[in-house]
């Protein structure tokens, strides 16, 4: 047995976790040397009782390493350890990282240079716009959006890094067998077709469950050099990931909402207790802008002046736009586009933030 299948072994042993293996290694030298360890060897050691030690005695009782191996390469996915140099840098300088990651997609060195997006599931559609074009700025701007592939906040994080053209890691409180929420598949699957990743540090079939999110949680805090929380009320699993952050000595940004909104009240309490208060991607791209990225300074994509020359569908709906308010019926007539295409586009340009929706599904330029 190889290392690397000793971790994946030791990974999917319940109740173990990776302090206690860290503790296990540091002691036999070896993950190999834990699995065939006697059970008095395995009990000297601190945190070890008798029922741990028991079940990595059993180990093979109760996993199918060779069929847990095989699915992964029949999905054409990967397992990377912290042995492997494709191992995240910001995740070994943790308290606890993972002992393995199941990847789908890729990993790339550039990730090191990450920000969190997190709020809240159920989310306003000032929570989706701002989330969407905060996205797009920083990730057109070079940096990877790291989020959870949640409903709400994470799934419009995801879409506008992937609308940028750039990076984003979706890190999963779930098996890559059991993609949660299960509508975000075809999010999932766009993620890992070229433009980022999904990880989990759970075995393929695991369910997610009220223990497995907190631990994606202190992933996407430790792997992201600052966290950004868009929407999310007084307590929630984004105010985790944040004050998980603030623990590790990250930045926090937080966006302002109404102060009658439940689902603003969280980012309000961030800021009062020190977070820094954000309305734009520039916002942030000046406060890190002494970053190194891709071997040079952040190049900041920031508001309509640095964003790609207009052409066709996204051209005419603007100018179309150009000192009106038109509803949908009325910019079908005014392009001769198709229903279809208007939507994506619109989509698309709010996003970039040329385009704002406003109640009674009227648009205008911004």
């Amino acid at each position: 047995m190889t290392s690397r299948e000793a971790l994946i072994a030791l990974n999917m042993l319940p109740k173990i976790g990776p302090v206690r293996v860290r503790r296990l290694i540091d002691h036999f030298g070896s993950a190999e040397a834990i699995l065939t360890a006697a059970t008095e060897r395995l009990t000297a050691v601190q945190g070890m009782g008798r029922e741990t030690a028991a079940a990595i005695r059993s180990w093979e009782d109760s996993i199918d390493l060779s069929a847990e191996l095989k699915q992964v390469s029949d999905r054409g996915l990967s397992i990377v350890t912290q042995e492997d140099p494709g191992y995240p840098e910001p995740l070994k300088q943790s308290y606890d990282p993972p002992l393995v990651l199941y990847v789908w997609g890729e990993i790339q060195e550039t990730d090191r240079h990450a920000l969190a997006i997190v709020g809240s599931r159920k989310t306003s559609h000032y929570g989706i716009q701002t989330s969407r074009q905060f996205a797009f700025q920083l990730a057109a701007s070079g940096l990877t959006i790291v989020s959870g592939l949640a409903r709400g906040i994470d799934t419009h994080a995801h879409e506008g890094a992937i609308a940028a053209k750039g990076r984003t890691i979706a890190v999963l409180g779930s098996g890559l067998g059991q993609i949660y929420p299960p509508e975000n598949m075809a999010l999932a699957e766009k993620i890992a077709a070229g433009h980022g990743a999904v990880v989990s540090e759970f075995p393929l079939n695991t369910a997610p469950s009220k223990k497995t999110f907190p631990m994606r949680n202190r992933i996407v805090a430790a792997w992201a050099k600052a966290v950004l929380v868009v929407e999310c009320p007084e307590w929630s699993g984004a105010r985790i990931t944040a004050n998980l952050a603030s623990e590790l000595g990250k930045t926090i940004y937080a966006v302002p909402g109404q102060i009658d909104r439940p689902t603003s009240a969280g980012c309000h309490s961030l800021i009062r207790e020190g977070a820094t208060l954000v309305t734009g991607g520039h916002d942030i791209l000046d406060d890190i802008s002494l970053l190194p990225l891709n071997d040079g300074p952040i190049q900041a994509v920031m508001d309509s002046c640095a964003l790609p020359e207009l052409a066709g569908a996204e051209r005419c709906i603007v100018d179309a736009l150009d000192g009106e308010t038109l509803r949908i019926d009325e910019l079908l007539s005014a392009t001769s586009l198709p229903l279809s295409e208007v939507n994506a586009t619109l989509l698309k340009l709010e996003i970039q933030g040329l385009v704002q929706q406003l109640p009674g599904a009227r648009f205008t330029r911004k």
